[in-house]
């Protein structure tokens, strides 16, 4: 997979989701000279050279946790020299990086790309997919001790019921975390084509004739739970917005609905008014601080998607900051969804 990607041409590593738009939406806040943009989900690159080619004057830090996506990205970036420079990292650290290559702290956009690479999935060894069978993995930091199978094998039954409910939206839940957990106490689980085939034996047949895999919920749950993504997200959005310069500009994809709603709920904190209903006047420190630059959730369109079948699930949201971030506003979103 390495050395295939390395050989291939620049165009052909990666087709980023929505490109154009986040270049539309981002490059208006890009045009001062040494601005700086972070790209928060690296992967193979495909969104940071858009920006490089599209904003000729600003430099890109681009943040993974994945080391091999940044040897790829920094392989397809390097005709860029400087004006790349990748950090290994988890998103929610986005501060730090601001911190280290803004301006006072500040930058002038930000992109998040969330969900799954186009490397962890076409990777079949990474373990993402429920289509090959692959070790049990599901690591986006390569280096992190905690495995898909290392998960199974020490989680508890109501745990794992929660995890599978709550971060696949998974119906029948209590079912297949039970058949998991008394698979196990025979064979130890090792690989994805294991954990598909007794999720497949947990749900009733009817159900496995609808919907498309019926492994698609459980191994989206486990993913995040093993990578802990939905309350890196928490913490990520709050810190980007807090690492935005006045006018600078945050654009956020997401692939599925607990992403969104995380996203949302941030978002929608800076977007209105603070100030009680029913008083006659609103306080500066109350009034909105962000700017919506699209309404609601963009979605790719019937035209992208088929160019691109990845960006069937994508829902954009994209914000401009319009003032100070008062410093008693609370940037949180509700624990729904979150880790615990």
């Amino acid at each position: 997979m390495r050395e295939a990607l390395l050989s291939a041409s620049p165009a052909d590593l990666h087709t980023p989701v929505l490109s154009a738009t986040c270049v539309e939406l981002l490059a208006p806040a890009l045009q001062a000279e040494n601005s700086v943009f972070i790209d928060a989900t690296l992967g193979l690159g495909g969104h940071t050279e858009a920006i490089l080619r599209a904003c000729p004057q600003v430099k890109v830090i681009g943040i993974d946790r994945d080391t091999q996506a940044i040897e790829l990205a920094t392989q397809r970036l390097q005709p860029f020299g400087e004006r790349f420079q990748a950090v290994h990292a988890t998103y929610d650290e986005i501060g730090e990086v601001a911190s280290t290559y803004g301006t006072a702290g500040k930058v002038q956009g930000i992109l998040f790309d969330l969900g799954v690479s186009s490397l962890q999935i076409d990777a079949a060894e990474r373990g993402f997919s429920y289509a090959q069978d692959a070790p049990l993995d599901m690591r986006m930091n390569p280096e992190q001790e905690m495995t898909a199978a290392s998960l199974l094998a020490e989680v508890e039954e109501a745990e794992l019921s929660r995890i599978l409910r709550e971060y696949g939206e998974e119906k029948y839940a209590g079912r297949i975390a039970r058949a998991i957990i008394r698979a196990r106490t025979s064979t130890p689980l090792q690989s994805t084509a294991q954990l598909v085939e007794i999720i497949r034996a947990a749900i009733p047949a009817p159900a496995r004739r609808r919907g498309g895999n019926p492994a698609k919920r459980s191994f989206q749950a486990i993913r995040i739970a093993v990578n802990n993504e939905l309350q890196i997200l928490s913490q990520a959005i709050p810190a980007a917005l807090r690492s935005l310069a006045l006018e600078g500009r945050l654009v956020v994809e997401s692939y599925q609905s607990l992403e969104d709603r995380i996203v949302k709920q941030i978002f929608a904190q800076g977007l209105r008014s603070r100030t009680p209903v029913g008083l006659p006047v609103e306080l500066a420190e109350d009034q909105p601080y962000l700017q919506a630059l699209v309404r609601g959730a963009q979605k790719a369109s019937s035209a992208e998607i088929a160019a691109n079948p990845r960006a069937a699930s994508v829902r954009l949201r994209a914000v401009q900051l319009i003032r100070e971030i008062p410093d008693c506003a609370s940037l949180g979103a509700s624990n729904k969804g979150e880790n615990k």
